[in-house]
């Protein structure tokens, strides 16, 4: 293994979204994580072979009957040895399972516990279903995204899973491993996807106390609102993304375009959709690859929109090998970058229970400790 968490040992209890974003995170800074797949598949989302479930890449996985009390034991025998835990399930089921944060922690009082939900451990909806949807909304954040005088719009699953779930549950373990190294001492973090989505929103709370958020959806500086912070379509049907918010930059799209004459002043909110009419006319006299070669190098703040398959192939990912290829698959490398233990893709998405011999052993069960395990039925 390679990475800055190399040598950190997590057991993942399998789930979907943010949690394995979470896992698939440390996995590829190095750590080993451990998978716990269900033996009876499950519904579990959005469908898909075990080859293709990205998420799951970089780990080990044993397949496991947690109903089975000779599977519970061994969980808290594996935990005896690991770092840390990262489970989704909703409160009170790890604890139904006698898995709960006072198992384990009994048994390995360094153990930094990690619980990730939509809502949090506590409060009138913590035992309430729930995605990435449902806690956008519940946290202010989806009201702001959608056009003006439209309903919200859907930002894929990144703000609640993936932003305000996983990324704050990898942070918060990241800082209790870092603190236990001190204090000796392990401890629950609590991850919630509406306070996590609430906290990527505080710039905008800022913003409207001072009164530079005051407009309806879409009619702001970031959510569409500003004729020079826009999305605007080509001659070609496709599209180019413009970002000029400072003044200098502004000047430069302006002037770069040939729209520097007689135009709406751009601090003036009024004659924003005068404006913007203005440059969506003049995007669509070129092409997007037109575009690109006269904006791309400015000072415009320009990128084409791509699709998700041509990514990959642009320049400048190519040269930073923004994505790589993994069995036969491509996909987004890992990121950040580190200049002297880089993070990796330690392995392709596993099949549930590919690894359960494997990774039992080098967690320190004997060959007939296993044996007994899958005779018992309780992993397989």
């Amino acid at each position: 293994m390679s990475g800055p968490l190399a040598g950190v040992r997590v057991v993942e209890f399998a789930g979907i979204g943010p949690g394995p974003f979470c896992a698939m995170l440390l996995a590829d800074m190095g750590a080993d994580v451990l998978r716990l797949d269900r033996i009876e598949p499950t519904d579990l989302g959005l469908p898909v072979a075990s080859e293709l479930e990205l998420l799951n890449r970089g780990r080990r996985s044993i397949a496991i009957d947690l109903k089975r009390p000779e599977a519970v034991g061994a969980v808290l025998r594996l935990l005896e040895r690991a770092d840390a835990l990262v489970e989704g399930f909703r409160p009170g089921v790890m604890e139904r399972l006698g898995l709960g944060p006072d198992a384990a922690l009994a048994r390995n009082p360094r153990l930094v516990y990690g619980r990730m939900t939509g809502y949090g451990q506590e409060g009138p909806l913590a035992h309430a279903p729930g995605h990435d949807l449902n806690a956008i909304a519940l946290a202010g954040v989806l009201h702001r995204m959608g056009p003006a005088g439209a309903k919200p719009t859907i930002p894929l699953n990144l703000v609640g899973d993936f932003g305000g779930g996983a990324l704050y549950l990898a942070f918060g373990i990241a800082c209790a491993l870092l603190e236990v190294a001190r204090s000796g001492r392990g401890q629950i973090i609590d991850a919630a996807m509406v306070d996590g989505a609430a906290h990527l929103a505080t710039m905008f709370h800022g913003l409207a106390a001072g009164g530079r958020w005051s407009g309806p959806r879409g009619e702001n500086v970031l959510d569409g609102g500003a004729p020079w912070y826009q999305v605007y379509e080509t001659r070609d049907g496709r599209w180019i993304a413009i970002g000029a918010i400072e003044r200098r930059f502004y000047a430069e799209l302006v002037r770069c375009i040939g729209l520097d004459g007689d135009l709406p002043d751009p601090a003036d909110e009024a004659r924003w959709p005068e404006l913007r009419e203005r440059l969506a006319a003049r995007f669509r006299e070129k092409t997007r690859a037109e575009w690109t070669a006269l904006l791309e190098t400015s000072e415009v703040c320009f990128a084409p929109v791509l699709a998700p398959d041509e990514a990959p192939a642009h320049p400048h990912n190519a040269a930073r090998g923004t994505f790589v290829e993994v069995a036969g698959v491509t996909q987004p490398a890992p990121a950040p970058r580190f200049s002297r233990t880089p993070g990796s893709v330690q392995r392709p998405p596993p099949r549930p229970g590919e690894h359960t011999r494997e990774a039992l052993a080098d967690w320190g069960f004997a060959a007939g400790e296993i044996d007994a395990l899958l005779a018992a039925g309780a992993v397989r």
